[in-house]
């Protein structure tokens, strides 16, 4: 067995290394995957052929090849010249100055996801952060990287949501598609019946109807859904043409990232703005994804 050390402890938190590996790896080995945890103690499987296991250092234990090795350290690389520039100070959400007129002014908003809206690439700060700063948004952040939609594990969207209760009824609710389900082999599943209010939340669609439904029961607030800027993917564009059936029938609201040619022009003269096709930095959650979150939750609340 080989031992291949890459000490990365003052520069990345280990949380992060494991998101890096997990998206640099993925191409050059078998689509399907399994995650446990992030913290500073991780592991990340690759149907086993390959393992990362997190403490001080990522060691890169049984890899394939050296190939594989050689590009994963060329893609760390990079990664960490990207992440660099787009987490300097200027862009974090206590660089922001507090705007007290703003429409969004000491509204309660939950915000439901898993790595895009905890900003794993962004050292824990996301739009939602942003907001908190710039707008004083009081903001219930329920993030969790690597999580799912789907599924009845402590750490699933509908498992966090049910287990989650306000002292005071929301203003507003945001839910980020996640795009671990269909990569972590989550059933897309079927629209219900009307009428129907049992939902099989073991598949995605089941999942969404479960958390509109006890969002729309229990809060009453407006829900905003918004999907992830995601290079060209069956399974997401799947969910998001789900999704567009599901807002018909519940009437909620959507940002779509994934669909917006402006955000994706901006993305490229913007250097350092994201880690990779899906999570952005606080540069690009401050320059390119706050503003949008900003206006759409604006229009929902007017």
């Amino acid at each position: 067995m080989q031992y291949l050390s890459l000490e990365l402890k003052n520069v990345l938190p280990a949380a992060l290394v494991g998101e890096m590996l997990v998206i640099l790896l993925r191409p050059l080995v078998d689509n399907r995957l399994s995650m446990w945890g992030c913290g500073s103690r991780g592991r990340v499987l690759f149907c086993g052929q390959a393992e990362v296991l997190m403490t001080k250092s990522v060691r890169f234990v049984e890899m394939v090849g050296a190939g594989v090795t050689a590009v994963a350290l060329t893609g760390l690389a990079h990664a960490t010249v990207r992440l660099a520039r787009g987490n300097q100070p200027q862009y974090a959400p206590g660089a922001a100055t507090l705007d007290p007129t703003s429409p969004l002014y000491g509204k309660r908003i939950v915000f439901l996801g898993s790595s895009i809206t905890y900003g794993a690439a962004a050292h824990g700060r996301s739009f939602v952060d942003d907001l908190a700063a710039s707008d004083g948004v009081i903001a219930g952040k329920l993030a969790i990287s690597g999580t799912t939609l789907a599924g009845h594990e402590a750490s699933s969207y509908v498992s966090r949501l049910a287990a989650f209760h306000p002292a005071v009824t929301p203003d507003a609710f945001v839910c980020q598609l996640s795009t671990n389900d269909g990569r972590q082999g989550k059933p897309l599943g079927m629209i219900a019946e009307p009428g129907v209010t049992q939902f099989d939340a073991d598949t995605t669609i089941g999942a969404i109807e479960t958390i509109v439904s006890r969002v729309q029961r229990d809060w009453g607030c407006p829900i905003l859904f918004y999907t992830c800027l995601l290079q060209p993917d069956a399974d997401y564009s799947a969910l998001i043409a789900a999704l567009r059936q599901l807002q018909a029938k519940y009437h909620f609201a959507i940002l779509d990232l994934h669909g917006d040619a402006a955000l994706a022009s901006a993305t490229k003269q913007h250097p350092g703005a994201m880690f990779d096709d899906a999570h952005p930095t606080q540069l690009g959650y401050s320059k390119l994804w706050t503003p949008l979150f900003r206006q759409a939750l604006g229009n929902l609340l007017a």
